[in-house]
């Protein structure tokens, strides 16, 4: 049976800063387990296959199982339903709010986090698998249980027209159905294994075009295993690296994601590194393409894309630079006396991977740069201490649940979920009942601050201060974040206001200070603020994007909810600390309005980067603004915003948005207008700050009756559609969300809706 372990090290190549808090890892125990167990995983998981073409994403079933064993509760409070026309009562609500914060505190690990499945895009794994199959470490890193694990996901996600999409909920694409089939081959699957559904994805992939017509990003992993030609790519030369960095081009000035994937990429390119060629390679050359592949023109398949992958199609100015390069430049550097610069170009690449790698412990800004980086590590030498400190890091990135296990987008979402539940549960003036899980939460949120910066020479590494700032999982991944360190903060914040026997004692004022010191950094001319590092070049280097599937990725971009939570934290930090640094965070907070006024849509609503979408958006759109002295009366935008919420209230009471929101960037309900219980916090939070309550509180009543009849049984609230975005097109799973904002909606419901009236 498979077990989930919190907080633990136990290999000498790991390395940890604070005890490995925030660590979880499945470990698989064949010894776990009474036969009543696991009996109940195998019917969750013939449960969650019987279901899966209408219930796409999984519940998290077997954290929910293991965690019921481990923490209990012994007196479940009856469940309520209410009817239509039933007023509301504090007593009911109050016992609802019970009913989920005692069973959300079962979900809280003994470390003060909320694990979770934070899976949801499919191109993540083949990337491990691939990585892993080349090294010849695949056997020793990936147990039996754990490929078989890994291919039940696979199946279970398999669409019903055979293909795989780019995550569990969107459409066959070439690049998740190429790289899903050839991960399964590689782990053993026959090309007639699956009861039919290796051959129904290979029909799929050949009636489709074939894998020529893979996105680059799969170009790319199909050339370093041996199954495409590196001359089917478009160039990647590392020697960009060499550029001045005064140039817009330069990749210190792009977006931390995509540099640091595209870092790896060009020391692989650049090498035209291929791995061994095995039997299983030879034949995927044979299986995945409609042409022998000796007869298959690699020069035009450097930009073919299918139609089903093409989000962000290549402008001729990428076409005329790619060929370019490809033609003129490439060839003069891969002989000398040009080679003697691409030499030291792919030193300069090193360099910087080696940088990322020692900086998070090896866990790397994300999988796939984590990924990339280890296979780089190998090629330089494959007998490497850096090889060797990558390989315990791969668990951290694994998660299982009922459908399988799934490679997640993170480490987890461990320092994010635990601000936002914390904030949730002192919403609900129910402080002093759950004060232990209160007080775990704090704990783990001071020991998660980042305390130092990165070492060196910040400017020569591109990288930003971090002193002061949360990360978005744990402090040994360290990667600084705008909305992450406003959010911390603000539960530090919120905390110390409670007595420190019940919550423990509060943060360090100069580690406060810290804080604020990041949050202030962070704010662009504009008056916005970007994720992790600031905006460092134009709009226009969106041009030369080459993932035809992501949009928006090459330089960092301002957002409403990065923005929106700096307001919030600063705001709150002035309140309790007024003389510090005064002038300075009253700016802040005024440019910061200004920014979020001005990026507002004509319709009143914000569109959301990092959650579906534009009732995400226009909730941290109008908690900013508030947070900044704005209210109904004295503000157009909140205004607008009230009037766009409740022209999207549905008739059930609740509000439910389609992810398809975020990639056609327009409002769309879920399918047959469900509503979500999500979507409806969101909306709900965002009116109760308006001041809803005051003008009609009928809205709020009515949403408030949705989440309460949504309730489960054991107090859970259910797992609806995805509701995590990246890159405007690729969805991602937070597991949190669906009892953390039920939560905070219903408490802020309690506090202000029914006790002011």
């Amino acid at each position: 049976m498979w077990k989930l372990k919190i907080a633990e090290g136990g290999n000498p190549w790991l390395r940890t800063l604070n005890n490995h808090v925030g660590r979880q890892v499945w470990e698989f125990d064949p010894k776990l387990g009474t036969p009543a167990e696991l009996e109940e995983v195998e019917k969750a998981r013939e449960h969650y296959h019987d279901h899966r073409f209408v219930h796409k994403h999984s519940s998290d079933r077997l954290m929910r199982i293991q965690f019921s064993k481990e923490n209990p509760v012994h007196d479940v409070l009856p469940q309520i339903k209410v009817k239509d026309t039933e007023d509301l009562t504090d007593e009911t609500v109050t016992n609802i709010l019970r009913r989920a914060i005692n069973f959300h505190s079962t979900l809280q690990a003994h470390d003060g986090h909320w694990p979770g499945d934070y899976g949801g895009p499919m191109f993540l794994l083949p990337g491990l698998v691939i990585t892993l199959s080349i090294t010849g470490a695949l056997n020793a890193v990936l147990s039996d249980e754990h490929r078989k694990e890994i291919c039940r996901y696979l199946y279970n996600h398999q669409n019903e027209d055979g293909g795989w999409g780019l995550h569990i909920e969107g459409p066959s694409t070439m690049f998740g159905s190429v790289l899903t089939y050839v991960t399964l081959r590689l782990l053993g699957e026959g090309a007639k294994d699956g009861k039919g559904a290796m051959e129904t994805g290979r029909k799929w992939i050949l009636d489709h075009g074939s894998a020529t017509a893979i996105t680059s990003w799969g170009k790319m992993w199909l050339s370093v295993l041996g199954a495409f030609e590196w001359s089917g790519n478009n160039p990647l030369p590392p020697e960009i690296w060499l550029l001045p960095y005064m140039l817009p081009i330069h990749p210190g000035r792009m977006w931390c994601h995509c540099r640091m994937v595209y870092l790896p990429m060009s020391y692989l390119y650049g090498k035209r590194f291929v791995g061994p060629i095995t039997p299983t390679v030879l034949s995927l050359r044979k299986e995945l393409f409609n042409a022998p592949y000796h007869e298959i023109d690699w020069n035009q398949a450097r930009n073919e894309c299918a139609k089903e992958d093409l989000y962000y199609p290549h402008p001729l100015v990428q076409d005329i630079l790619w060929t370019s390069l490809h033609k003129a430049v490439e060839p003069v550097l891969m002989r000398w006396p040009g080679k003697k610069l691409r030499e030291k170009a792919l030193q300069t690449a090193i360099e910087h991977i080696h940088y990322e790698d020692e900086n998070t412990r090896y866990l790397c800004i994300g999988p796939v740069n984590k990924v990339l980086n280890m296979l780089c590590c190998w090629v330089e030498d494959p007998n490497s201490e850096a090889f060797k400190l990558h390989i315990p890091r791969i668990y951290d990135y694994l998660w299982i649940a009922e459908d399988g296990m799934k490679m997640q987008g993170y480490n987890g979402s461990q320092l994010w979920d635990t601000a936002f539940a914390v904030q949730a549960i002192v919403s609900t003036n129910l402080v002093e009942e759950y004060g232990s899980t209160l007080r775990k939460g704090h704990k783990f949120i001071k020991d998660s601050q980042v305390l130092e910066n990165c070492p060196g020479d910040l400017d020569f590494w591109y990288r930003h201060i971090s002193k002061g700032a949360w990360p978005f999982s744990t402090a040994d991944h360290g990667w600084p974040i705008s909305d992450c360190t406003a959010e911390g903060l603000k539960a530090v914040l919120i905390l110390s206001k409670i007595p420190s026997e019940i919550v423990g004692e509060p943060l360090d004022a100069n580690r406060l200070y810290d804080a604020v010191n990041v949050v202030l950094s962070l704010q662009n001319g504009d008056g916005g603020f970007a994720t992790y590092e600031l905006t460092r070049s134009y709009r226009w280097l969106e041009l030369i994007n080459p993932a035809e599937t992501f949009g928006d990725i090459v330089i960092d971009y301002p957002y409403v909810e990065c923005t929106s939570a700096a307001i919030q934290a600063l705001a709150s930090f002035k309140k309790l600390y007024p003389g510090h640094r005064r002038q300075e965070v009253e700016q802040c907070i005024k440019k910061g309005v200004e920014f979020i006024e001005k990026i507002q849509e004509s319709d009143g609503s914000w569109y959301g980067s990092w959650g579906v979408c534009f009732t995400y958006g226009t909730w941290f759109g109008v908690k900013g603004l508030v947070a900044a002295g704005r209210n109904y009366d004295n503000s157009s935008s909140i205004r607008k915003a009230c009037d766009f919420l409740l022209s999207k209230q549905l008739a059930s009471g609740g509000w439910g948005e389609s992810y398809l929101s975020c990639q056609n960037k327009e409002y769309t309900n879920l399918k047959g207008d469900r509503s979500h219980v999500v979507n409806t916090g969101w909306a709900m939070l965002a009116l109760i700050d308006a001041g809803q309550a005051e003008r009609d509180p009928t809205p709020l009543h009515r949403g408030a009756r949705c989440l309460i009849n949504s309730q489960m049984e054991n107090g859970d609230f259910p797992q609806e559609e995805i509701m995590g975005v990246f890159n405007r097109n690729c969805m991602i799973a937070y597991s949190a969300y669906r009892n953390i904002f039920p939560i905070w909606a219903l408490g802020e419901y309690r506090c202000r809706v029914l006790g002011s009236s």
